[in-house]
């Protein structure tokens, strides 16, 4: 399928001017979103040699920026010798043609920016089927923008039978070959994530789980690595992870919980993304603990933590408890300091979320007290009680021996063993999934463990009474 000279030319290692248009009811900061921009540019391998800034009460319908800056970036592209103007902005085909045209250098816009760096990235068959998709749903309303060389009308009439041209008749052909990949594409991804939805949910059964969330290059892989054994690839770049890798991590006390490091956030991700790669936070969302990972030394970090709660809530990861931290603690001296010179950011933190962690992926500062707030949660709330086991049920017996105090022990004559113990409400759930047959406190397992955990009452119904509904008036 030919994709004419808009496809044709590649970004990475060009000189690029970014273009940032803030409108007038656009409230985000428009600093940081142009920084974003430039560290978006530069993980894509493109050298920003200039910016342009615009406010507009609304974008111009033709080229999105105005005549006269339309007119002043071509200069600046000639002056710099520019070979891509990068809009912080989602453009239209038609406006990027027309943009082309007065620039005479290739124009692409924050989406197709992101796609280019996720379809340089992707490694996983998952991620790239992703990335695949996205790239397809980005380009199929763009097919006409493309073919618009090609003549539409061939004969004298300007409608009718005989007047459609080459253009017209390759834009219908490509529209099917794209639609027929996408379901090609779909169904495959479509197998690989219904198998990693399995997956994910025997781990949840089977393990205590905890998934790293955060904004894109808030320090998730670094923090990872020094958790577990490591192997997830990590880099002061965006988007360095684009896949979910998942890795035993050592709690202490011969405990220890399954942790997932997932892609990371960003302001305004292309909504085919967003769909696309919501499989990829499946993790997160089966998770018993969120850990947010936040950049505490970045001057954008406010706007990062609410960009990740609010697409954690959309994501539908708001049942599970989540944990704060505050990384890279160690270099907010090193980075941005308020005019006074003293740095007030961590204390301001603290006030905002006073059960935050700070700690630092580099150093391990804080990350004993990570442990132990996971191991926590882990068991849960915990009860004093009596098991009693066949001595034949050695995993359980060794479960119990390693990972919860025994404060006493006592074999019977019938080859069963009594052990006090101090449990978590999960670590014996836990146990009883695993197969562990046992009495708990003289009771059958379950009805022992609704003894030691009664439900909370159920909320007595409300009785209306007869014309309630025109109380107000009373």
């Amino acid at each position: 399928m030919e994709t004419g000279r808009h496809g044709e030319v590649d970004i990475r290692a060009e000189p690029a001017v970014l273009v940032s248009v803030r409108l007038r009811d656009d409230d985000a900061d428009a600093d940081a979103s142009v920084r974003e921009l430039q560290a978006l540019a530069e993980t894509a391998g493109v050298r920003v040699v200039g910016t342009l800034e615009q406010r507009r009460a609304a974008p111009r319908g033709k080229t999105y920026i105005g005549k006269g800056k339309v007119e002043e970036l071509a200069a600046m592209c000639r002056e710099l010798s520019a070979k891509v103007a990068i809009f912080d902005n989602e453009l239209a085909p038609s406006q990027i043609q027309e943009l082309e045209k007065a620039l005479a250098v290739k124009v692409i816009d924050r989406s197709e920016l992101i796609l280019d760096i996720f379809a340089n990235r992707a490694t996983t068959r998952q991620a790239q089927l992703q990335v695949e998709i996205a790239q397809l749903e980005y380009t199929a309303p763009r097919l006409r923008a493309m073919w618009s060389h090609l003549g539409q009308v061939t004969g004298g009439a300007p409608v009718g039978v005989g007047t459609r041209g080459p253009g017209e008749q390759q834009l219908e052909i490509d529209r099917r070959i794209v639609k027929a990949k996408l379901d090609k594409l779909r169904r495959e991804l479509g197998e690989i994530e219904a198998r990693r939805s399995r997956e994910v949910l025997q781990r949840r059964e089977e393990h205590f789980t905890a998934a790293l969330v955060g904004y894109t290059n808030a320090g998730k892989s670094t923090l990872f690595n020094r958790l577990t054994r490591g192997g997830a690839f990590a880099a002061d770049k965006l988007f360095a992870t684009l896949g979910t890798r998942v890795e035993q991590w050592n709690l202490g006390g011969g405990n220890a919980a399954m942790l997932s490091d997932t892609v990371g956030f960003i302001q305004r991700l292309p909504h085919h993304l967003v769909a696309s790669f919501r499989a990829t936070l499946e993790d997160a969302i089966a998770s018993h603990v969120v850990l947010i990972v936040l950049d505490a030394s970045d001057r954008s970090a406010l706007m990062q933590h609410e960009t990740v709660t609010e697409v954690l809530d959309e994501i539908g990861a708001s049942t599970q408890p989540r944990i704060l931290l505050l990384n890279k603690c160690d270099r907010m001296r090193e980075s941005w300091i308020p005019e006074d010179g003293a740095d007030r950011r961590l204390e301001e933190w603290m006030a905002r979320v006073p059960d935050a962690v700070p700690i630092s992926a580099v150093t391990g500062q804080g990350l004993d007290e990570l442990a132990a707030r996971v191991l926590a949660l882990m068991k849960g709330d915990t009860r004093t009680c009596v098991l009693s086991l066949a001595l034949s049920e050695g995993r359980a017996v060794d479960f119990l021996e390693k990972r919860v105090p025994v404060r006493e022990r006592r074999w019977t004559d019938d080859g069963r063993v009594e052990l006090t113990v101090e449990i978590g409400r999960r670590q014996l759930e836990q146990l009883l999934s695993g197969g562990a047959r046992m009495t708990v406190d003289g009771l059958p397992a379950h009805e022992g463990l609704r003894s030691l955990w009664p439900p909370p009452p159920r909320a007595a119904p409300v009785r209306e009474r007869p014309h309630d509904s025109f109380a107000v008036g009373e």
